[in-house]
């Protein structure tokens, strides 16, 4: 097992903050994945509810449920030892009120080793925040686009309220959460917002204004099947590559051409 004590802290994440060094954080859904990222440095390693998109291939976050959080949470924390491993708490359970929303988070902390939780909400959800901080559950509030709330929200769109956006993050802070990450807000309001809190921002698709950024890693590997969205940069085009290798691989198969004989035992 790694030494938890070398990973990244919630202390170190605001002292970057105070520091003006920027948060780097990705997802990463199993062993290998995880294993390539903490060793490029990445800072934050999110289990994100995503899977149920990019994994399982879903429409929404909705059907993921607290199994596979727990499933593909520990094979990340396994495969990881500097960085700092969050979960997001899935569908409905940041709902349900502080008593069932501490059991589901303690459970998920207990099960994989994670280091913190996700919650999907800011100012509805502070006294639940508060109830998973004093159970010693560190937290990341989510605001802006909550994508298990896409329906209710009228879809996948710009958060633009901005007494309510610096409501959720005001009271998210209130009440304990260590980190509040912005989703899909302008970039100004989102810097605004950044500037008016005491713990960090991660940005996704909030704009540079951010004490840092995530991105789903398929999105930014090139890996994502369909359209990304307008704020996901490809810094490779991984997917192309897969196709060109399984492509070549079909045509050695079938040549006759793999395995070649140093390939083979005698």
């Amino acid at each position: 097992m790694p030494d938890e004590t070398s990973r990244l802290t919630t202390t170190r994440l605001q002292r970057m903050k105070r520091n003006g060094e920027r948060i780097t954080m990705l997802t990463a859904y199993d062993w290998t994945m995880a294993r390539l990222l903490d060793q490029a440095g990445i800072d934050v390693l999110l289990v994100g509810d995503s899977l149920g998109m990019v994994i399982q291939g879903h429409s929404t976050t909705i059907p993921v449920t607290v199994g596979d959080m727990i499933y593909h949470g520990r094979m990340v924390v396994r495969g990881s030892q500097r960085a700092m491993v969050v979960v997001d708490l899935p569908f409905p359970h940041g709902q349900l009120g502080p008593r069932r929303t501490v059991a589901v988070a303690a459970r998920i902390m207990k099960q994989t080793g994670c280091q913190a939780i996700k919650l999907e909400g800011g100012a509805r959800q502070a006294e639940t925040i508060a109830a998973l901080v004093d159970a010693g559950i560190p937290v990341i509030a989510h605001v802006g686009l909550r994508p298990q709330s896409v329906h209710a929200l009228g879809g996948y769109r710009v958060q633009r309220d901005r007494a309510k956006l610096q409501s959720d993050a005001q009271a998210a802070q209130q009440a304990g959460a260590f980190c509040v990450l912005m989703e899909c807000v302008p970039a100004n309001l989102a810097a605004e917002i950044t500037r008016s809190l005491q713990v960090p921002t991660i940005g996704i698709g909030a704009g540079a204004g951010c004490d840092g950024q995530v991105l789903v890693t398929h999105d930014m590997l090139g890996l994502t099947v369909d359209r990304t969205p307008r704020f996901a940069r490809r810094f490779a085009h991984l997917g192309n590559a897969v196709q060109q290798a399984a492509s070549a691989y079909i045509a050695a198969v079938r040549d006759g051409s793999f395995p070649a004989e140093d390939e083979s035992f005698e």
